[in-house]
């Protein structure tokens, strides 16, 4: 199994993705832009960087695995170890390729060099939208071919010609002057006829409506009024068993939860960068305040109830 897939689709909702004991590849939004010089056009998109200073566990890709392998959470931190321990052992000796998110290499410092992919766009909103080349409009190249044309064959009259306006050229505008005129006449006339035909149809739409307020509707066999209950679960309190510095000390004491029963799971960091464990969650406020009586009575006098706001 590689995580890569679950890295990716983890980066269409959120700005940041910590991969444990490796780095966070963080997202930002940029908005869309033009090459000057290849006349490209690019849709806004979410520019990825990496930052290796970001390693803490935060529980976000783990849960997710678990989630969607329907495995355990200590089984899906298992896997991304091993695949974590891969990615260093090939960076000792060669670049690696991390399917639709970049590349990695290390250098002489020992530092990892991220370079992002540029065929997958993780801004949602840009979905579809890709980049597009507008040919620049070349002006001059047109005005030095009008100019080789002037000089092969000049458009201008000579003076002789000035002076000397030929007949038929007199008739013609003549005639361009009075068909210019009907056709004005001609314009006017569609204008009045097309306003008449706006009048006509508004009474006849008045006509239609009043009708229709006048008129009564039976129905003898109506049908049954259909009515859909649709329940969104939120579970927004939680019955906390402790917060940890070290996130191995969140994760035994998940397990130790979990072998006791319990439908326990790390709720991520806290404002104080503390690893929170739940005993069990809940949508329902009095449930959850039933359930902890109970936990303070036969577990621990220390659990309490944390309440979140999604």
């Amino acid at each position: 199994m590689t995580i890569a897939k679950y890295i990716s689709d983890l980066l269409y909702r959120y700005e940041c993705v910590i991969v444990p004991n490796f780095g966070g590849f963080v997202s930002n939004e940029i908005s869309a832009k033009v090459n000057h010089f290849t006349h490209t056009f690019y849709a806004p998109s979410k520019q990825l960087t990496f930052n290796s200073h970001l390693k803490n566990n935060d529980g976000l890709l783990a849960n997710y695995i678990a989630s969607a392998e329907n495995i355990s959470y200590l089984k899906a931190l298992e896997i991304i170890n091993k695949e974590v321990e891969s990615w260093k052992s090939s960076l000792k000796n060669e670049e690696i390729e991390v399917e639709n998110i970049g590349s990695f290499t290390l250098n002489k410092g020992g530092n990892y060099i991220f370079e992002p992919t540029s065929s997958t766009n993780y801004l949602t909103s840009s979905f579809g939208l890709s980049s597009y080349v507008s040919p620049a409009i070349k002006r001059i190249t047109y005005k030095e071919k009008v100019a080789q044309l002037e000089t092969i064959a000049p458009i201008l009259p000579s003076e002789e010609k000035k002076r000397k306006t030929p007949a038929f050229i007199k008739y013609a505008a003549a005639a361009a002057i009075i068909f210019a005129l009907g056709t004005l006449g001609f314009k006017e006339y569609q204008k009045i006829e097309y306003n008449n035909l706006i009048v006509e149809a508004n009474q006849q739409q008045q006509k239609v409506e009043k009708s229709i307020q006048e008129a009564t509707f039976v129905i003898s066999n109506p049908l049954p009024t259909i009515t859909l209950n649709l329940t969104k679960e939120t579970f927004n309190y939680h019955i906390i068993a402790g917060a940890f510095r070290e996130p191995e000390n969140a994760e035994k004491k998940l397990q130790q939860l979990v072998d006791k029963g319990f439908d326990a799971k790390i709720l991520g960091l806290n404002k104080w960068n503390l690893t929170q464990v739940s005993y069990e969650s809940f949508n329902s406020k009095n449930d959850a305040i039933n359930r902890l009586n109970v936990i303070k009575k036969t577990e621990s006098k220390d659990a309490w109830l944390l309440v979140k706001e999604y």
